[in-house]
């Protein structure tokens, strides 16, 4: 399933409230959040009636709750709210390669497990920094692809 493309402006002043009085939140607040921020929903493609979520924060505690950022609809109509949330107990193992690895999202949230979304645009950007890794490893100074086919060519009229 595809992550939902929702975004949102997280509001500075509540945030920081929030991260400031949490437990195991961060020494200081103002290094994790900007005044600007925007935040991505990072739970699968859902519908109107379930909450656009997205992580702000892990505590250092020792029952698992994180803070996140839940929100609906756009503009003035948009509602919002910040919540120290269980993490979701699901996890997926692979026997064959005997990895296991645990949803990222909390306890009770809509649609499926982070370990069945995908970012395509995340997807792309991890591609294009493993071509540039392996660029530069071969030694190759042509940016962009291995081949260099997607250099515009400079001498066309």
């Amino acid at each position: 399933m595809l992550q939902c493309t929702a975004v949102t402006q997280v509001p500075y002043a509540e945030t920081l409230l929030a991260l400031a009085t949490m437990e195991g939140g961060p020494e200081h607040p103002p290094d994790v959040v900007e005044p600007e921020d925007f935040v991505l929903c990072e739970l699968g493609d859902h519908d109107e009636s379930a909450e656009h979520a997205a992580h702000l924060w892990t505590a250092d505690t020792p029952d698992d709750r994180d803070l996140w950022f839940l929100w609906s609809g756009t503009g003035a109509h948009r509602v919002h709210r910040l919540d120290t949330l269980r993490l979701c107990p699901a996890v997926l193992r692979e026997l064959a390669t005997r990895t296991v690895t645990t949803c990222a999202y909390f306890d009770h949230h809509p649609g499926p497990h982070s370990f069945s979304v995908t970012d395509p645009l995340g997807d792309l950007i991890a591609e294009h920094v493993h071509s540039e890794v392996r660029r530069l490893v071969s030694g190759d100074d042509t940016p962009g692809t291995p081949d260099g086919s997607d250099v515009p060519d400079t001498d066309a009229p």
